[in-house]
């Protein structure tokens, strides 16, 4: 095996898909890309990175939820222009033609182009790791849309999506939670 610089180690790691955050501040919509999501647990229970240099931290700080929509490969170039400026200079739902819906329980909007949306209350803010800690309280999806594979970061500038499935529901049947 070839070294590889420490500081790279992270591109082996790919926790998460590529999501799109919503917030409203109490005046208005906005939306940030954020590449490193972790599932918690299977209560959906999600950890997203996350501080006080993007716009919207204020506004989960302050409101305590957002929704994590999930957009396909169909929508990367959306995704990353959207994380490449500020929704403090900038309307992202204009700007990128993006569609909000309102949400059932909380002020965020869903965003009606991505595959799937799940609306969250903020109950952890680890400021030491910049890591918001999420508790999903409703969760939707888009079975018609035909594109359904997601984007992954390595972290590099690249990304990867989804590909085929590989079913190990039967030899994993221990592991599972009851309904899957």
């Amino acid at each position: 095996m070839d070294d590889l610089d420490l500081g790279k180690a992270f591109t082996l790691i790919e926790p998460g898909p590529v999501v799109l955050i919503t917030t409203n501040d109490g005046q208005r919509n906005n939306v940030m890309t954020i590449t490193w999501t972790m599932v918690m647990d299977f209560s959906a229970t999600f950890a997203v990175t996350t501080g006080p240099w993007n716009h919207s931290y204020r506004a989960l700080v302050e409101r305590r939820e957002c929704v994590i929509a999930i957009p396909t490969v169909d929508m990367i170039d959306t995704a990353v222009a959207i994380g490449t400026c500020s929704g403090k200079n900038v309307d992202k739902f204009d700007r990128f033609a993006l569609t909000p819906v309102n949400a059932r329980h909380i002020g965020a909007p869903l965003i009606l182009e991505c595959l799937a949306n799940i609306e969250c209350k903020v109950i952890d803010i680890v400021e030491r790791h910049s890591i918001v800690v999420l508790q999903g309280v409703a969760a939707y999806i888009d079975e018609t849309r035909e594109e359904k594979r997601m984007i992954h970061a390595i972290g590099d500038g690249t990304f990867v999506a989804d590909g085929r499935r590989f079913d190990r529901k039967e030899m994993m049947g221990s592991k599972l939670p009851a309904g899957f």
